[in-house]
């Protein structure tokens, strides 16, 4: 009881002093505020590695002054899913993103956007907090601090800032500021893709040197992510060229050491997931559609007739731009739903619009997520719902048994009710490549495909490495999650814990006498209570693209 109280008592108190219990205890102080530094897709091995080799000095002084070890991501290990794990604490059947893309009952897909988040982010429960670049936290919400946000976001032409004054400062600041590049253009043009990388990373850190003048010392977050490294690894996986890459972000981190160091902060750096050299794709809907679980639409009415005419979705979209329409300008103008339709009777590459729904049993979306088409959750499902559970053994059996010409498994299948228990809406199946496999959602002839311009792919080992007035030095971390990054950040800086939280406290990084690991964790109920539901009104093309020209989309 006293501990609880203790606990609620230190919520709020003015920085830098501690209570009687602390003093007569003889425990260390802890901090009050806390700064995250994210590296999206940095793999445990190589910071492990390098940092060890004394080729990234900050790192290894992190690894020497804090806590660190390796970080295990989401199932599957992307980004929408886990850095809302990581801001939140839950896992997504909580949080409530499952993906790039929304799957809607009538096989329509939307972008995810910051409206769909059920769980508030730490930004939500500190103040003020500045967040910078962080994924899926378009449109931008209203907090006490900043925002600018970060993948997800369509453009800079849209406001992507919080308040949006800030905006202008960041035009003034920070000439032809990007959100990300446009990956296509650089597919064949590896060197000229460093150079904008490189561009990205130097404009990217001036954008959180704004946000942390914009901040002063008034702050009890800071939130701020990095995705150059994800973005670089995708197209080169060269260990020298990689090494430099990482020089840079090392470079970074010790700005950030020396910022959180002045202002007595607790100091987090996290991946989202890890990364590794991929050697081919598994189309995992062909696997489907070869076993007799999906059919594809047949070419009849009027989208035979185009067919027969020679007339596909490439041929239309540039006969279009002779004439001045842009593919861009007709999802911009016209209903969603106008444009699902037409795209339904043209022959091309749609993903979901070339499948017959009316006789398929099971088909995959986005990164790796399978459905039961069922009467219950689909508008045209053909499997009664009493049947998943048969169904869902007879696909694991037959993702299982993919395999090379040597017989290795090529896929990883788990039970989405096993990974998401409080979701009915949740993938029934994910499906994951294994090792140097990338499963992949294209409808093709094939199992097996090039990777073509992609050299890497994401894995599920990320980093965590924490320093601060309570954190141990040298400590190792065990068995650190995604979800566990919020609950420790917030005990460690005298704040509650969500109730619902999925994360644990990982007490190993804590000082054995500091206040952290001296007092039980303080619990809170937790609610959003100004989520917005609805569509965004934007055009998602340019995000699709860059998604398209990542291997995200296809």
């Amino acid at each position: 009881m006293l501990n609880t109280l203790y606990n609620k008592a230190v919520v709020g108190r003015p920085s830098g002093q501690q209570t009687s219990q602390e003093i007569m205890s003889g425990s260390t102080p802890a901090s009050e505020r806390a700064f995250v530094l994210g590296f999206d897709g940095v793999p445990w091995r190589l910071i492990e590695r390098w940092s060890a080799a004394g080729e990234l000095p900050n790192f290894a002084r992190l690894r020497e002054e804090g806590a660190s070890g390796p970080l295990e991501s989401t199932s599957p290990p992307t980004t929408p899913l886990a850095w809302p794990s990581i801001a939140t604490g839950v896992w997504p059947d909580k949080h409530g993103i499952y993906g790039f893309q929304n799957l809607s009952s009538s096989y329509s897909h939307e972008m995810y956007t910051s409206h769909d988040l059920k769980q508030p982010a730490l930004w939500e429960q500190l103040s003020p907090a500045h967040v910078g670049n962080v994924p899926m936290t378009y449109p931008p919400r209203e907090i006490d601090g900043t925002t600018v946000t970060g993948m997800m976001t369509p453009s800079t032409e849209t406001e992507y800032t919080h308040p949006p004054s800030l905006r202008d400062e960041v035009d003034r600041r920070i000439p032809d500021y990007e959100i990300s590049l446009d990956y296509p253009e650089y597919a064949d043009r590896l060197d000229a893709f460093e150079d904008a990388v490189d561009e990205m990373l130097t404009k990217r850190r001036e954008l959180m040197r704004l946000q942390m003048e914009e901040a002063g010392d008034d702050w009890e977050l800071f939130f701020f992510v990095y995705t150059a490294p994800d973005r670089f690894q995708h197209l080169i996986w060269d260990m020298d060229r990689l090494l430099a890459h990482y020089k840079r972000l090392d470079d970074v981190l010790g700005e950030v050491i020396e910022y959180t160091e002045a202002r007595d902060a607790d100091l987090y750096v996290v991946s989202d997931h890890g990364f590794g050299e991929i050697d081919h794709l598994v189309y995992v809907n062909h696997v489907l559609e070869r076993e007799g679980y999906l059919f594809r639409r047949e070419d009849d009415g009027a989208r035979g007739a185009l067919a027969s005419l020679g007339i596909s979705r490439d041929r239309i979209t540039t006969a279009l731009e002779r004439v001045g329409i842009s593919e861009e300008r007709l999802v911009s103008t016209l209903p969603r739903t106008l444009l699902d339709t037409v795209a339904e009777q043209i022959p091309g590459e749609h993903a979901l619009y070339d499948v017959d729904f009316d006789r398929t049993v099971a088909f995959v979306h986005d990164g790796g997520n399978c459905y039961v088409n069922d009467t219950e959750r689909f508008e045209d499902g053909v499997v009664d719902p009493a049947e998943i559970p048969d169904i869902k053994a007879e696909l694991v059996e037959v993702f299982e048994s993919v395999t090379d010409a040597d017989n290795t498994q090529l896929l990883s299948v788990e039970d989405g009710d096993e990974l998401f228990p409080t979701d009915d809406a949740s993938p029934d199946l994910v499906v994951n490549g294994i090792d140097g496999y990338e499963s992949r959602t294209t409808i093709t002839d094939e199992v097996l495909g090039d990777t073509g311009t992609y050299a890497a792919s994401h894995r599920s080992t990320g980093i965590m490495l924490c320093r601060g007035p309570s954190i141990e030095p040298g400590a190792t971390l065990r068995g650190a999650r995604v979800v566990d990054v919020a609950p420790t950040l917030l005990h460690g800086i005298g704040r509650p814990v969500p109730t619902n939280a999925d994360g644990r406290v990982l007490f190993d990084a804590f000082d054995p006498e500091s206040r952290p690991a001296r007092t039980k964790v303080a619990r809170t109920d937790v609610t959003r209570t100004d989520r917005e539901d609805g569509d965004v009104d934007e055009d998602f093309t340019d995000v699709e693209d860059r998604l398209k020209g990542l291997g995200y989309m296809e």
